[in-house]
């Protein structure tokens, strides 16, 4: 099949799409990737881009289209703007550099926003190929929850443009089965809407991996990893809470490995907090590197707001944490949290609630190694039997191949 991508973040960019790509070619589909410049997480063009734009034009042999596009910035107007302006390009700029190409299927990767969908939309009715849409992120409720939009009148016009946007898809595919019924919202075809979870990354294991040097290894330490956005709706504030009620625990320290709109706030606290022997920040790295964080762990942290949309949502770091094998401590509700204690894989605490996750490192430094060893051991089977990247892919190479114009 020839299957276009429409995706407002790509390689270089550390998103699950990079990966998802590579698979549906190695299954013998010809794939091209519609997308924008690298900007994320930082909020500006990635520099090596810059420096080369041309480098970027093929990820592993498959085309890359890039359109112009506002970089996301620092302030919430910059990033409404980013989003806007990919929307526009997408589907102008989008529709004109694929000019003459033909394609069977238009797959749509959403983690937000939505607005990722006008230029499929455009592109589908241009190639009259059908449309699968991959939710990650629910809209209007996510704007709502993370305090981007708090107007119940702008909302309700986001809703608007959710309904015209899912009522043009032809397959619309939920990470977590608590989105169906909120997709369904906004879909009179409720029949279009499939459970379609994601996977751990997938990342080559080195035969001699080595700790990340970044960290200074100490085994005296019980080490907490956290990878990823540093964002608003991770609630690094609760995190924060937990760190200072084990403030006098010399033998806890927090990793937090990653960067993102919140990360500047979260130096602040720790230096006005005085986290800075216990709270570590060594920022952004590349996906093949997590690994050499991951050897410092005893545990992986994951956390989500107290809202009701991320009680729905099951967090993508979730899988790759429940690969790795190692325990998991996790602050939020719902559909992970629930993941979680069925495969016995970690403690999970209430959202926001930095005192109960503080409760719950303290239980798993007292459990043996072995118990600890027996919870990662529980993830990696849940990860096999359920998330595993080649039966996922596999299971979307079929729906695309069924896959007609409603």
């Amino acid at each position: 099949m020839k299957i276009l991508v429409v995706t407002q973040y790509f390689w270089p960019e550390g998103f699950r799409i990079n990966d998802l790509v590579t698979g549906l070619v190695d299954r013998g589909h010809e794939v091209t990737v519609l997308t924008g410049k690298p900007n994320y997480p930082s909020g500006k063009i990635f520099p090596e881009y810059l420096k080369d734009p041309s480098a970027f034009a093929s990820y592993n042999g498959i085309p890359v289209v890039r359109v112009p596009m506002l970089a996301r910035g620092a302030r919430a107007i910059t990033l409404l703007l980013n989003f806007v302006s990919f929307a526009l390009s997408g589907s102008l700029f989008g529709a004109f550099k694929l000019r003459g190409r033909k394609f069977d299927a238009i797959f749509v990767f959403e983690p937000s926003p939505i607005s990722v969908g006008f230029p499929a939309i455009v592109l589908r009715w241009l190639k009259k190929a059908p449309v699968a849409f991959w939710v990650l992120d629910l809209w209007p409720e996510s704007l709502e929850a993370t305090g981007v939009v708090r107007s119940k009148f702008v909302l309700r016009q986001v809703g608007k443009i959710v309904k015209f946007i899912y009522g043009r898809c032809d397959l619309i595919l939920a990470q977590s089965r608590r989105f169906i019924p909120e997709i369904g919202r906004f879909t009179q075809s409720p029949h279009k809407i499939a459970y379609f979870p994601s996977w751990a990354d997938k990342v080559e294991r080195k035969v001699e991996e080595k700790p990340a040097p970044e960290i200074s290894a100490d085994r005296k330490k019980f080490s907490i990893v956290f990878t990823g956005n540093i964002g608003e709706a991770q609630d690094f504030g609760a995190v924060l809470d937990a760190a200072e009620w084990l403030r006098h625990n010399k033998a806890v320290r927090w990793i937090i490995v990653g960067d993102g709109r919140m990360a500047s706030w979260v130096r602040e606290e720790v230096e006005r907090r005085q986290l800075q022997d216990s709270f570590l920040l060594p920022g952004r790295f590349p996906l093949e590197r997590m690994r050499s964080f991951y050897m410092h762990a005893d545990a992986l942290l994951v956390s989500l707001k107290a809202e009701p949309i991320f009680a729905m949502t099951i967090p993508g770091k979730l899988q790759s944490y429940l690969a790795e094998g190692l325990p998991i401590l996790a602050m939020l509700n719902g559909e992970g949290a629930d993941i979680l204690s069925r495969a016995r894989a970690g403690l999970a605490s209430p959202a926001g609630n930095g005192a109960a996750l503080a409760e719950s490192v303290l239980k798993m430094m007292s459990m043996s190694s072995h118990d600890r060893s027996q919870m990662g051991r529980n993830g990696r089977e849940l990860s096999a039997s359920e998330f595993d990247r080649d039966m996922r892919i596999d299971e979307l190479s079929a729906l695309l191949k069924g896959l007609r114009l409603s």
